[in-house]
């Protein structure tokens, strides 16, 4: 996708207000999620919205950014956003607040891909939780954001003590922290004091 876009920051900005259209986005919440400067944020918003693929109003000292409505343009584009830069903000919102995750993790294909390994397009998302959370909620999770993102999610549980301290014969957890691994980011700028 980066071919089409200008950036990984405009792809995950995109990707995010697209993908959550219910929501406004502050742009210090939107460097957050996609990893980047204020700045850089900042400057790829003003393009976005001069373009006509975001929305934005102030409310007191803050800008917040949205996906305009639907149109030709951006049903569509919700559609290829959902397919390249999807995963990460689907997976935010949907394990945010979720009792007992302490992280999360995207590690496998779409992970590599995040990091810049060449390949083609994942045709599923690998999910790592690690804490002591429902596995009923992780099912209903990973159900959900397969539904929003068209692809098979697959979630997969550790606590924390195996990830920190896996046993000798788990060569799962030692190949996955061998490879790429994408944070899924669990608080948001209210949950900060």
């Amino acid at each position: 996708m980066l071919s089409l876009l200008r950036s990984s920051v405009q792809g995950k900005v995109l990707a995010t207000a697209y993908l959550s259209p219910e929501r406004e986005f502050s742009v210090t919440e939107l460097a957050r999620l996609a990893g980047a400067s204020l700045k850089a944020t900042a400057q790829e918003v003003d393009r976005l919205v001069t373009a006509g693929l975001l929305a934005d109003r102030r409310s007191g000292n803050q800008r917040l950014v949205r996906r305009p409505p639907a149109s030709r343009i951006v049903t569509p584009l919700t559609d290829l956003m959902a397919a390249t830069f999807g995963p990460l903000p689907v997976l935010t919102e949907e394990l945010r607040g979720v009792p007992g995750v302490d992280q999360a993790l995207i590690y496998g294909s779409w992970a590599a891909r995040d990091a810049g390994e060449p390949g083609g397009p994942p045709d599923d998302v690998d999910v790592l939780v690690i804490g002591h959370p429902s596995l009923d909620r992780l099912d209903d999770v990973a159900e959900r954001a397969a539904a929003r993102l068209n692809r098979a999610v697959n979630i997969r549980h550790l606590t924390p003590d195996h990830w920190a301290d896996p046993p000798a014969a788990d060569t799962f957890v030692t190949a996955v922290k061998q490879r790429p691994l994408t944070v899924i980011p669990l608080t948001t700028d209210e949950d900060k004091p």
